[in-house]
């Protein structure tokens, strides 16, 4: 039997995260790319050690994890920088994606991927779930978590 693979998107703050929860609360499986970058670029990890490579050790902290903050200051600004940084954590992002959806099984997969238009990705799914709401309730929620 076919897996169904539903990716679930939407804007920053438009809610994915209480989205994907509602259905891991109902045990389907949900395999989330935002963690999944998170975890690729931990201490010892080989695309963490390429990220230093490419830029240097200073996109690190004082305890060797990845300064996110310093990183996202270089790549925002810089094309090129963006393209490397891609090239450089997607394919190991991937391979953990798959790995996950082979363990996870069920009848359907919820696959969270907030770029994944942008990105081409929903050629690789059986269903696109966008999540959306007001622009209004969009920037209440990032003011709530940035503290901004």
């Amino acid at each position: 039997m076919k897996i169904l693979r539903i990716g679930l998107t939407g804007g920053i703050a438009s809610g994915k995260s209480t989205v994907a929860g509602l259905f891991a609360a109902l045990e389907v499986p949900v395999i989330d790319t935002d963690q999944i970058a998170r975890e690729v670029v931990e201490p010892g990890q080989p695309p963490l050690e390429k990220l230093v490579e490419r830029f240097g050790a200073g996109i690190l902290t004082p305890d060797g994890h990845l300064d996110r903050p310093k990183l996202r200051e270089i790549v925002f600004t810089d094309p090129k920088a963006r393209a490397d940084l891609e090239a450089l954590t997607h394919p190991a992002i991937g391979s953990a994606v798959q790995a996950r959806a082979a363990a996870a099984g069920g009848p359907y997969q919820i696959v969270v991927i907030p770029l994944l238009v942008e990105k081409g990705y929903q050629k690789q799914l059986d269903r696109v779930l966008v999540v959306d709401c007001p622009e209004a309730l969009q920037l209440q929620r990032l003011q709530a978590r940035d503290g901004t």
